[in-house]
């Protein structure tokens, strides 16, 4: 079935209380979408970000990010006053401001809940209960985090950094109120995403979550649960994951997560796995699983290094997890993002899987006809993408690409298609809609025919990502109708309820 979408993170809707959320304004994007015939809204990941704001470092592979908790709401439950909201408030610009958000936010999510009387909901009881299995350890490890100022938990004291069962009695026994707290953010996320998914899902439209292959370091999946990963005695990492250098980065890109004891999930039947996958499901229609070439190779960095130019690659679980997660749980939609340098054996588990790839637009020009981003070297069982969150809008890069390659873009299409940026944005737009791919999603920039400055990620960079926020102003009624339209010409038009 042809069909397309928008990808838009959560934290780049419009809102004016600093950042995006589960407000008023995640339900009208819905709207749009509706209106404008598409099937799909992508998100990010929704996790709780940490240093640097990224939504692939996450505090918890399982739980949410309080960010995106909708205020006006907690006013509605009469946990806040609107005095409350103007005092702890940061404001919206055209990009979020995470010191002052983060400065504000929290000490309002901390009166809510001391105005909640959560502890005798019932319907609070039975989240925690049907959630124990992730959120006991990461309510704990979260209040622990804070009474430790915050740091890593790696520099906890001996203890309880190596959850020796004394130390974790003790200090749950010791910070009841504050594990209290944190169970409460994670339910008040809890029921407004799934409110927002259901009010998506009666709407025809249907969510494109993510995940990262890989799990944080300073995470309560790790410090919980070492035995899944290559820790040393100290659960300090033996080695982390990474990029080998290419033509992005001389040094190549030095991610820093831990790397799984594959051979310890294995015996396990993938259990991990299998939970983590599962509980995707209760969130998203579909989920795109991040860095898919990591479960056919994974490359090894020693830990100590200060660059990824001497890791080395080995062997993943391949076939193996995805045959088990498929026996556990039956088929599920799932894309996989096989980007980057890919093998034989990468592209053969890819085919197993029956997985559907990404496909890159922006990648198609230049190598000649050959060059398997092009539209007639692409396949049906495929997500087409202008460019992902990762790469620059498709006017951006029409502004900086090399000659050859712009002269590869407009031979390939009509040189007056391409005459400049902003014909070449309506253009690259087009040749993804149009081609045979069954699913095309574009994000929401290139829609709006934006430069860099909403450009969501720089790859290997600290600061400036993961702020670009949307203004109310840009839904317009004629944009939505353009895209309607663009949806009809080349096929794509579901039918919605």
């Amino acid at each position: 079935m042809r069909a397309s979408g928008i990808l838009l993170p959560v934290f780049s809707l419009p809102n004016k209380y600093g950042i995006g959320s589960f407000s008023k304004e995640a339900y009208e994007f819905v709207d749009f979408l509706k209106e404008s015939g598409q099937k799909y809204w992508q998100i990010l990941p929704l996790g709780p970000t940490s240093y640097g704001d990224s939504p692939y470092q996450s505090f918890s592979t399982f739980a949410g990010n309080p960010y995106f908790i909708d205020v006006e709401d907690l006013m509605d439950r009469g946990y806040v006053t609107a005095a409350d909201l103007k005092k702890y408030s940061a404001k919206s610009g055209d990009t979020i401001d995470y010191a002052k958000l983060y400065d504000k936010r929290f000490k309002l999510l901390k009166k809510a809940y001391e105005n909640s009387n959560i502890g005798a909901d019932r319907k609070f009881k039975e989240f925690c209960k049907k959630n124990a299995f992730w959120l006991k350890d990461y309510a704990l490890y979260m209040a622990v985090k804070a009474s430790f100022d915050n740091k890593a938990w790696n520099e906890w004291d001996e203890d309880i950094r190596l959850c020796k069962p004394e130390a974790v009695k003790a200090y749950t026994e010791k910070y009841g109120t504050e594990i209290e707290y944190y169970s409460f953010l994670q339910y008040l996320f809890n029921v407004q995403w799934l409110k927002l998914k259901k009010y998506a899902n009666k709407s025809g439209i249907e969510i494109i979550g993510d995940i990262p292959i890989y799990v944080a370091y300073d995470s309560a999946d790790v410090w919980a649960g070492p035995e899944l990963f290559q820790l040393d005695k100290k659960n300090l990492p033996t080695a982390v994951a990474g990029c080998p250098p290419d033509y992005f980065a001389k040094t190549g890109q030095l991610w820093g997560n831990p790397l799984y004891r594959w051979d310890y999930h294995k015996k396990t039947g993938y259990e991990w796995w299998i939970s983590r996958i599962k509980y995707c499901f209760d969130l998203y229609d579909v989920v795109r699983i991040d860095h898919f070439r990591g479960f056919d190779e994974y490359y090894s960095i020693p830990f100590k290094d200060k660059t990824a130019e001497f890791g080395v690659w080995k062997k993943g679980p391949g076939y193996d997890l995805f045959k088990a997660i498929n026996n556990a749980l039956g088929e599920r939609k799932i894309i996989a993002e096989d980007l980057g340098f890919l093998t034989d054996s990468v592209r053969d588990l890819v085919k197993k899987t029956g997985y559907p790839g990404m496909k890159i637009t922006q990648f198609g020009f230049g190598g000649g006809p050959e060059n398997e981003y092009l539209p007639h070297n692409l396949t049906k069982n495929s997500v087409i993408y202008p460019g992902t969150h990762d790469n620059e809008t498709i006017r951006g890069w029409f502004e900086r690409i090399e000659k050859t390659d712009k002269k590869s873009l407009k031979e390939f299409t009509d040189y007056t298609c391409c005459s400049d940026a902003i014909k070449a944005a309506d253009t690259v737009i087009r040749i993804s809609m149009a081609s045979v791919c069954d699913t095309c999603i574009i994000p929401l920039p290139d829609y709006l025919n934006l430069g860099n400055e909403a450009r969501i990620n720089i790859p290997s960079t600290l600061g400036g990502n993961w702020e670009w926020q949307a203004k109310k102003s840009y839904f317009t009624k004629k944009l939505s109708k353009e895209i309607l339209n663009l949806t009809r010409i080349y096929g794509r038009l579901v039918k919605t309820k």
